[in-house]
C-alpha cells in the first residue's frame, strides 16, 4: 500500500498523484480518461476508462468428464466471470453435449456460438449494467413465494400441470442464485455493477447470504409439488384447512424478513424471528393430525409437505438475522 500527500491547486482543487507503476499497469498515460465512483463508506474508487475491457476466456478439458463433474466444471467457470468457455477434447460425446446445452439453459447469459465433435465456445452475452443484485434477490423471492403458494394448490386439487409448473418455476430461481453468486465474486474483484455506486460491498455481502435460503425455500416448494404426483386422493379437509394456516403463516414469515432486510427494519425482523417459534405448536398439531390419515403413502407424503412448510419458516428467520447483522452495519456507516 501507499501513501500520497493531498495538494492544492488554483485555491479551489485537491490533487495528489498516482503511483505510476500502478497507472502502467492499467494503461494510463498523460491525456487518458479516468472515473471516480464514490462509495457509500467515504472510499473513492479510480477506474480507468478502456474503450473497450479485456475478454476473459477459460478453457476446460472434457475428456472423460460426464454428468454432474461436467455441470459443475461449467459452474465454475461462469462462476469466476468468463466472457469465453472453450470446451474441447479429442471427440465430445453426445451426451456431453447435452450436459452443455442443459447448463447453457440453467445460467443467464451464456450462448453457445461455435459446436463442431471437438470443440464447443460458450459466449456470456449478458451485460452486467442491466441487472441489478437487488433487483435479483427480490425476483427470487417472489418465484419462489409464488411457488410454495401454488404448491399447496397442487396438492389441494390433485393439479399435476400446476405442479410440473412449479418445478420448472426451480430452474428460474437457480439461475438468478448462480447469477448472485457470479455478480458478488466480480464486485469482490472492484467490478463496477449497475448498483454499486449506492450498495456498500456489506450490502452485497448481506444480499448474496439472504440468496441461500430464498434458494431453499424454493426447493422446498418443489417438493411440496412433487408430492401431488404421489397422493391418489384428495386430502381431508380438515386436515388441509390446517396446511393452509400453516403454510400462510410460514410465506407471510419470508415475506416480513425480505421487506425487514429491503428495510433494515430491525424490529420487524425480532418479531419475524419470534414468530417462527408460535409456529411451532401448529406443526406438531399437524403432524398429529398426518398420523391419522388412511394411507401409509398419505402420511408420508404428508409429513413431506410438513416439513418443508416448516423449514421454509427457518430460513424465513435466517433472512430476518441477516436483516438484523445488516442494519447494524449501515448504522454504523
Amino acid at each position: 500500500m501507499e501513501t500520497r500527500k493531498v495538494q492544492q491547486t488554483g485555491g479551489s482543487t485537491y490533487i495528489i498523484s498516482l503511483p505510476k507503476p500502478w497507472a502502467d499497469k492499467v494503461g494510463i498515460k498523460t491525456g487518458s480518461r479516468i472515473t471516480l465512483h464514490p462509495q457509500p463508506d467515504g472510499k473513492l474508487v479510480i477506474d480507468p476508462i478502456h474503450d473497450s475491457p479485456p475478454i476473459k476466456k477459460c478453457s476446460i478439458d472434457v475428456s472423460g468428464r460426464i454428468g454432474d463433474v461436467l455441470k459443475r466444471d461449467l459452474i465454475a467457470a461462469y462462476l469466476v466471470g468468463s466472457d469465453i468457455i472453450e470446451i474441447k477434447a479429442d471427440r465430445i460425446l453426445a451426451d456431453q453435449k447435452n450436459t452443455i446445452r442443459e447448463m447453457c439453459y440453467k445460467l443467464i447469459g451464456p450462448e453457445i456460438i461455435e459446436e463442431t465433435a471437438k470443440k464447443v465456445v460458450i459466449q456470456d452475452l449478458l451485460n452486467p449494467d442491466e441487472i441489478s443484485i437487488k433487483k435479483s434477490v427480490r425476483r427470487m423471492f417472489l418465484i419462489s413465494n409464488s411457488m410454495h403458494m401454488d404448491a399447496i394448490r397442487a396438492i389441494k386439487t390433485l393439479d399435476n400441470d400446476l405442479a410440473l409448473d412449479i418445478d420448472h418455476r426451480d430452474d428460474d430461481v437457480d439461475r438468478l442464485f448462480l447469477l448472485i453468486a457470479k455478480q458478488y465474486r466480480a464486485v469482490l474483484r472492484g467490478a463496477k455493477l449497475p448498483d454499486a455506486a449506492e450498495t456498500s460491498i456489506d450490502e452485497y455481502h448481506d444480499l448474496r447470504m439472504a440468496a441461500g435460503p430464498i434458494e431453499r425455500i424454493a426447493d422446498h416448494a418443489r417438493k411440496i409439488a412433487k408430492v401431488t404426483f404421489s397422493l391418489k386422493e384428495p386430502i381431508p379437509d380438515d386436515i388441509m384447512s390446517m396446511v393452509e394456516k400453516t403454510s400462510d403463516l410460514s410465506r407471510k414469515i419470508v415475506e416480513d424478513a425480505i421487506d425487514s432486510l429491503y428495510n433494515s427494519d430491525v424490529d420487524l425482523a425480532n418479531q419475524v424471528i419470534e414468530s417462527v417459534e408460535k409456529m411451532s405448536p401448529l406443526i406438531k398439531k399437524l403432524n398429529e393430525a398426518s398420523l391419522k390419515l388412511s394411507s401409509s403413502e398419505a402420511i408420508v407424503a404428508m409429513g413431506t409437505v410438513i416439513d418443508s412448510i416448516d423449514r421454509t419458516g427457518d430460513y424465513g428467520s435466517n433472512i430476518a438475522e441477516i436483516a438484523i447483522n445488516s442494519a447494524m452495519v449501515n448504522q454504523k456507516m
